[in-house]
């Protein structure tokens, strides 16, 4: 059961998103480009495409193929990281690709590639979320024709609390082995899940409690989507 007096150490309640920022068109020389922020959390996605996919090899005569790639760089973190490809930001491109992939009508573009590169300017945890939340809006920006745009937000448990929107220092409790439970979850604007992730233990009853924190978390968030993209409108 959730402490409704719960009070985290940035001031937030255990059910609040942190503040959001969303804007479109950032990336002049892509075809369709976002920005999306949870915090201090900042990713840029910028699409390119639909193009030829070389080598030919790998075409697919039936559909087209969305290719993510998610990096983090360098300066994003206080502790400078090694630039390049990393296994985390591997397993978080095919995440994000999972995350998408239900909604990016994909089949209008046999022998084609969509690619979609979303940059980690500044991390303060949740990067994967803000990064998925980016990219839809990206493509949306792209004019690539999508069932749904989705919305993405990590729930964490910290003992027995649920927590909304993770933060840095709780993600660094994660890390420290306490307990702790990180779950992040994509959902379509009709609130279908296209990505769910599970890193430690959590009952069937708090499970639930997450997906519906989760769902009402998500109709903020794709607010503040959908508002940047009509005002890129304007």
């Amino acid at each position: 059961m959730a402490n409704k007096e719960f009070v985290r150490d940035d001031g937030r309640k255990f059910d609040e998103l942190r503040p959001m920022t969303a804007k479109v068109g950032v990336v002049p020389n892509a075809d369709g480009s976002a920005m999306f922020s949870f915090g201090k959390t900042i990713a840029i996605a910028a699409v390119y495409g639909p193009k030829e996919l070389h080598p030919r090899n790998q075409r697919d005569p039936a559909k087209g193929t969305l290719r993510c790639n998610y990096n983090m760089l360098s300066f994003s973190v206080e502790d400078r990281i090694r630039p390049g490809p990393s296994r985390r930001s591997t397993e978080i491109s095919k995440i994000t690709e999972w995350a998408l992939g239900p909604v990016v009508m994909i089949d209008e573009y046999p022998n084609m590639v969509i690619d979609v590169h979303i940059q980690i300017i500044q991390a303060s945890a949740s990067t994967r979320c803000a990064g998925i939340n980016a990219a839809a809006m990206a493509l949306a920006h792209a004019g690539i024709p999508m069932k749904s745009i989705v919305s993405s937000v990590s729930v964490g448990k910290l003992d027995k609390q649920l927590i909304l929107d993770v933060n840095k220092y709780e993600d660094s409790v994660f890390d420290e082995g306490e307990g702790a439970t990180d779950i992040p979850i994509t959902f379509t604007s009709d609130e279908k899940i296209t990505h769910f992730q599970l890193d430690g233990k959590i009952s069937n009853e708090q499970l639930k409690e997450v997906i519906e924190m989760a769902r009402k978390a998500r109709k903020e968030i794709y607010e503040v989507q959908k508002k940047a993209l009509k005002e890129a409108l304007n």
